[in-house]
């Protein structure tokens, strides 16, 4: 998948999250959910990968073991992470952040296949 495609089905993600999640909202229009979704995306791409072994390590394994949970609770983090540095994102607690990291997840899965079923 290119990486505007990408970009996009995390908007469709973020958008999804936002809709169904009362926690959770995005201030301002495309322009703001452009930046969010840039900034998510190269936290996520960098610190993703870190939280994720720190958590395997620091869970003697365990997060190795529950991978699916581990990288949820790291995209959540990271959600976190986003709503600190900016205004425009606004996640409640992190309950909602870790609703909204899976909810993403099914969205972005869907997105997937439905995209591999057009290119067919």
């Amino acid at each position: 998948m290119s990486v505007l495609v990408s970009f996009v089905v995390l908007l469709v993600s973020f958008f999804v999250a936002e809709k169904m999640l009362d926690g959770m909202e995005l201030k301002g229009g495309l322009g703001s959910r452009v930046i969010v979704g840039l900034l998510f995306a190269v936290l996520n791409a960098f610190l993703g990968p870190a939280l994720f072994a720190a958590i395997g390590i620091g869970t003697l394994g365990l997060g190795f073991l529950f991978s699916f949970l581990t990288r949820l609770v790291a995209t959540a983090i990271v959600l976190k992470i986003v709503d600190a540095l900016t205004d425009r994102l606004k996640v409640k607690d992190f309950k909602t952040a870790f609703l909204a990291a899976l909810l993403m997840s099914v969205t972005t899965s869907v997105c997937e296949v439905v995209i591999g079923m057009i290119q067919r």
